[in-house]
Parts: C-alpha cells; structure tokens; sequence
C-alpha cells in the first residue's frame, strides 16, 4: 500500500469514528493511533487534575470538606468545584478541534504530564502512590475505550447532543407533566425522610432500575424504528449522490453487497440509544438542578428539621462534604431519575421529537452504512 492509500485510509478510518460507527473499520484499525485520539478525553482529565492541585494549594486539604458556613476561601473553592467540569469539558472541546495526529499526540503527552503532577502536589489522597495509582487507572481506561471504539460512540452522541441544543425546550415541555407532578413529590415530607435516611448506595440502585426500564424501552422502539436499515443487503438507490460530499465518492462500488454483521447492527442500535440518552439524560439534569435551586431557596434550618428529622445540613458528594443537606442532594437526584424515565418514554413516541431529531440521526447513519461498502473496496488487499 502506498503512502497516498495509508493516508486515504487514515481518512476514512477518521471519517467512521467521527460518526460513531467503529464496528466497520478493519480488525485492528480502531489501536491505530490510539494516544492522538484519546487526547479530548485526556485533556479534560488534566484539567480536573489541575483543580485538584488548586485546591490542595489553597486549603492545604487533598479533598474538599465544608462544614457549617463557608469562609473566603471556602467560597472560592465551591466556585471552582461549579466550574471544573464546564472547564473540562472546554478543554476536551477544543482539543477535539486539533485535527493534525502531532499536534494531538502533544497535547495528550501535556495532559498527561499535568496529570502526573496533579498526583504529586494534588490528587484525590495525600499519598502520592495512591494518586498515582489513580492517575494510572484513569489513563489506561480511557485508551481502552478509545480503543474499543467506545470512545467515538460517545463523542458522537455529545455532538448530536450540541448540534440539537434548541430541540432541548421542546423536550424539557415535554416533562412539563411530570414536572408538575414531582413538585408534588418535592413538598413531601415522607419522600424527604426518605431521602434523608435512605443510603446513597440504595439510591443509585433504584436510580439505575429506573433508567434500566427507560434504557430497554428506548432500545426496543429504536430496533423497530431501523430494523428495514439493518436488514437491507441490496443496493441503495442515490448513493452516488449522497456520497458526492465525501471522500468515497469517486471510490468504486463493489459488485456484491453485504448486509451488516452483527457487531455493526449492535453498534447501530447502540449508538442511537447513547444519543438519545444522552439528550434526555442532559433534560432530566437540568430539570434535577431546578428542584436543587429551589431547594437551597426555599429550605430554611426549621423545616429541614422538620421535614427529615433532624436530618444533616451537610451533604457529600463523589467524597466531598459540602455545606448543602444531604436530603436536598439525594432528592434532586430521585427526581432527575423519575424525569430521565418519563422523557425517554414521551420521546420514543412523540413524532416531533422523531421528525426533528431521531429521523435525521437515523438518516446520518444509513448515509454512512452506504460509505461502508466502498470503504471496504478502499481497503480490499
């Protein structure tokens, strides 16, 4: 293979992974080029490594433990907790950007690098092995999804998520309903002491019950929805058309035509699930930090007594105490899980939602499974 077809290939490898479908690269195309295209995802970690070093500076503390009434400095870490993950996530955005392998592979070697430093002078232990260690794990879990394919999934969904951010009003409408209903539930001292007593290992059981229904009912509707895309062996009318835009257009196409394996077909269902879970998932977290505002509003020290029992007015979160209750905490969280439900039922069969989101996802998919038949020319020994 010349050097012209190793970079034609490149490209189209790239062109796959940008759309979410890994399963049809050739066997071992997906740990080509691993480090450069696990940088997104390694520089929002250095970032959140960076943070750690912040906060280990500022307090002297290598986690984040408020009590009672926050001082100056307290506030200002809160602050910074608010804004790490926005932060990361800028990062990763615009590290995502960078679209010379080089240019990609320094800036995960950086991040890297910033993340070795946040185990020594931050992290989430005051023993530097134990950070390491940490570190460690974290890297290697995110080369492995990039090299499962996992990765690209996921940033695919993300995009879609962004590129539909206007779709998110009608869906946030669509739990109206079941937002008027939970108000019910917020003013109800019985599901607050349960909130307060109940562990948060419970809580994140009944959480991923919940989503698990939502999850397999949005699985099934989708399998119905592309089930005549995933069947189809005979050739597509407008290909060429469709393909004008791309790299495959002047790519001949083979004479016989295969239908989809079933690692394609899976990775098809999966990624429109992922897609969608992602947008409801982002609905039901706003909807989940409304009740949390309104909460801390609302809330005064007599009636989170009276409502929890004399319940905590501190809260922990991944490990970090917060001057927040824990009941406000864990009740946001329930009702974020109540909406996820809700929304991925009404979105499975609400046909605005299908016609301005679903329906063009579905044809971006069918547009790059007719790509995949002349990728396999491209790469045919």
């Amino acid at each position: 293979m010349t050097s012209v077809d190793a970079s034609q290939r490149a490209e189209a490898e790239q062109w796959f992974l940008d759309r979410g479908l890994p399963s049809v690269l050739r066997p071992g195309a997906l740990v080509r080029r691993v480090w450069s295209r696990s940088a997104p995802a390694l520089a929002a970690f250095g970032v959140m490594m960076a943070f750690s070093i912040i906060v280990v500076l500022i307090t002297g503390k290598h986690t984040i433990d408020i009590n009672g009434r926050p001082t100056r400095t307290e506030w200002f870490v809160l602050t910074s907790a608010v804004l790490v993950l926005p932060c990361a996530a800028l990062a990763g955005w615009l590290v995502s950007g960078i679209r010379r392998d080089r240019n990609r592979m320094v800036a995960s070697a950086v991040s890297v690098v910033i993340a070795v430093l946040g185990a020594v002078f931050g992290g989430p232990s005051s023993r530097v092995l134990v950070n390491f260690l940490v570190v460690g794990i974290a890297v290697a879990v995110v080369l492995a999804l990039t090299a499962s394919g996992v990765g690209s999934i996921l940033g695919w969904a993300v995009h879609m998520t962004a590129s539909n951010v206007a779709l998110m009003g009608t869906l946030i409408g669509r739990a109206l309903p079941v937002v008027l209903l939970t108000v019910l539930v917020f003013f109800n001292s019985y599901v607050w002491l349960m909130a307060a007593t109940v562990s948060r290992l419970r809580l994140w059981l009944a959480m991923g019950f919940l989503a698990a229904i939502a999850v397999a009912f949005m699985i099934s509707s989708t399998v119905e929805r592309v089930r005549p895309m995933l069947t189809a062996t005979g050739q597509l009318a407008a290909d060429d058309e469709r393909l004008a835009d791309t790299l495959f257009a002047a790519v001949p196409e083979r004479p016989a035509r295969r239908g989809l394996s079933g690692s394609e077909r899976w990775n098809v269902v999966f990624v429109l699930t992922v897609s969608q879970s992602v947008q409801v998932g982002l609905v039901a977290a706003i909807t989940a930090g409304i009740f949390f505002v309104l909460g801390l509003i609302l809330l005064s020290p007599g009636l989170l007594a009276e409502w929890t029992r004399d319940g905590s007015s501190d809260g922990q979160i991944l490990g970090m105490t917060f001057p927040v209750p824990n009941a406000l905490i864990q009740i946001s969280m329930f009702l974020g899980a109540l909406t996820f439900m809700y929304v991925s039922a009404r979105a499975a069969g609400d046909a605005q939602y299908r016609q301005r989101f679903l329906d063009p996802l579905i044809d971006d998919l069918q547009l790059t499974l007719l790509a995949r038949n002349r990728y396999r020319t491209l790469t045919a020994r």
